[in-house]
């Protein structure tokens, strides 16, 4: 059996050892692979390991020994799943393996927006407090989130757990699944339900949760953020294309809303021309929420659960 790890390097970058897959099979690792590269890589391979390494039809028709993929992430977009089933390939993904990491940095950058911790140490750094002939100073007055709305748009394992963490700070909280979702979970107390433009008019802090999907590309436009409170900030640690980016910076440049942070991008690596790099009151992280330690290690056993099950003859986290 042999298993190819297409680009592993995000996941163990020396801290989280593959030792468990190479149990399994003659395995070979790879830190990055090149669309020239992937292929080659691949050639030969029964089981191929990717995180963002695209799979695409061409790829698959190509690799006649290929008979499992498995996906180091929640989200299989990267993989063509209608050509791995027309093969008759399991395509496995890693599900709420991130859940506390994410959750807990996506209330990161919502604490950060509201108090710019990092923005008053670099002024204080500066000299700017010891020039004060005040015994405090702030560049703008840190926002208390207690009696606040949190609106959290995606409402599955992330999505819930950072909406207690809201919950914990004194938020009450707003919860969107699919645009014209009406069902309320039977555990979503004390959440409240409602559409996805409600959620945008009455949140102070819009939160995005949800897997891309063709049907929600560029669920942010500007129409959604025009109903937004201008005092109202908005976070992304889903996916880059749930979000119209000019949009976005345009309602950043005219004051429509007070602030967003995101760590995602529609292209990753974030490009140099992407018109969030350079709007006022957005911070922007390189897609980092989910590489904890703690996430990496839930990520790499389950993953490597996912290729015994497979060679059992009984697939687990069959996305197709």
């Amino acid at each position: 059996m042999r298993i190819v790890v297409l680009d592993g390097h995000t996941m163990n970058p020396g801290d989280n050892p593959w030792d468990g897959l190479a149990r399994l099979g003659q395995l070979d690792v790879y830190d990055r692979s090149s669309a020239g590269e992937l292929r080659e890589r691949a050639r030969g391979a029964n089981v191929l390991v990717t995180n963002k390494a695209p799979i695409d039809a061409a790829t698959i028709a190509a690799l006649p020994e290929l008979r499992f993929i498995a996906v180091t992430a929640t989200g299989y977009n990267v993989v063509d799943t209608g050509a791995a089933a027309g093969r008759g390939i399991p395509v496995s993904n890693v599900p709420e393996y991130g859940t506390d990491s994410v959750a807990q940095f996506t209330m990161a950058l919502v604490l950060e927006l509201a108090s710019r911790v990092g923005e008053h140490d670099r002024a204080v750094r500066a000299g700017e407090w010891t020039a004060s002939p005040d015994f405090c100073f702030w560049h703008t007055s840190p926002v208390e989130l207690a009696g606040l709305v949190m609106g959290v748009v995606g409402f599955g394992a992330i999505g819930r757990r950072v909406a207690g963490l809201a919950h914990a700070f004194g938020m009450s909280v707003l919860a969107s699944g699919r645009p014209g979702g009406t069902r309320t979970p039977p555990d979503f107390e004390p959440f409240a339900w409602c559409e996805v433009d409600d959620l945008f008019e009455r949140a102070d802090v819009v939160s995005l949760h949800c897997p891309l999907t063709p049907e929600n590309a560029c669920l942010v436009n500007a129409e959604r953020l025009s109903r937004m409170k201008p005092t109202a900030f908005f976070v992304n640690t889903a996916r880059g294309g749930l979000v119209d980016e000019m949009a976005l910076a345009d309602a950043l440049e005219r004051g429509g809303i007070a602030g967003a942070a995101v760590d995602v991008a529609s292209t990753e690596p974030i490009e140099a021309a992407n018109p969030l790099l350079s709007a006022p009151g957005c911070l922007v992280t390189p897609h980092m929420a989910w590489g904890t330690l703690a996430a990496r290690r839930r990520l790499m056993a389950t993953t490597v659960r996912n290729v015994e099950a497979f060679l059992a003859g009984r697939p687990i986290n069959v996305v197709r």
